[in-house]
């Protein structure tokens, strides 16, 4: 399985993610849970999108499914021009930490760590030198405007300040596609949108795909189309 390195930069057209006819359950005791059904969705490269739904529509299983993280059972998905199929654990990881970028509304920082080792410990799990891991921590903690919380860890900084950094994790990896997951969720009105600012930033000026879940309408209206999941299924045309 082979994904390409390059993207058009700010450029949108080629088809990001292609699932068509895509089905995942779950067994549940004795019974078997049909989470997402026969979706069909495709999102452009560069694209900015928020899935919305209610509790138990499926937006998170379709986003572990998009960051494979869990596998679905039948239909396709195709990130770019690769099916994405029957990986198994340890190939599953090496792709996700080369081409998928996330960011979570609990922030998964690691409360040891500072915000620089926050930053580079993707670079890590793949090998590159500790210098240049660091090199490219320190850029991106400036990017989000916290060059000097690079040596402070999680508990000194604020929910805001987590996020970014959090962010600045997930683009370490130059990833082709950002997921995040509730982003704003644990953070007030003003920071939510400092927030929000900051994803459309990374989405406009690097070309990256950006996919937000999210409940919050004030989010979704900000993000370039809003796909809503009802008791699995896509509502509408997406």
């Amino acid at each position: 399985m082979t994904i390409g390195h390059e993207r058009q930069t700010g450029i949108r057209g080629a088809t990001m993610i292609r699932l068509r006819a895509l089905n995942k359950s779950y067994q549940v005791g004795d019974h078997r849970l049909h989470v997402l059904k026969d979706l069909d969705l495709s999102i452009e490269e560069g694209e900015l999108v928020s899935i919305m739904g209610s509790s138990g529509s499926g937006k998170s299983t379709l986003l572990n499914v998009l960051g494979i993280l869990d596998a679905y059972d039948s239909g396709t998905y195709h990130l770019g021009d690769t099916l994405v199929k029957d990986l198994g654990q340890t190939e599953a990881a090496r792709y996700r930490n080369r081409f998928v970028g996330f960011v979570f509304q609990s922030f998964h920082l690691l409360p040891f760590k500072t915000a620089t080792e926050n930053v580079a410990l993707p670079l890590l799990y793949a090998g590159v030198p500790r210098r240049e891991r660091r090199e490219r921590a320190l850029e991106l903690l400036e990017r989000v405007g916290l060059a000097d919380r690079a040596h402070h860890v999680p508990n000194q900084l604020s929910g805001g300040q987590k996020q970014r950094v959090a962010i600045a994790r997930s683009l370490v990896t130059r990833p082709r596609i950002v997921l995040a997951d509730e982003p704003t969720g644990a953070l007030d009105s003003t920071t939510s949108d400092e927030i929000m600012d900051l994803l459309l930033d990374v989405n406009a000026s690097e070309g990256t795909t950006v996919i937000i879940v999210t409940h919050e309408t004030t989010v979704a209206e900000r993000t370039q189309r809003i796909v809503r999941l009802h008791d699995g299924r896509i509502e509408g045309s997406p």
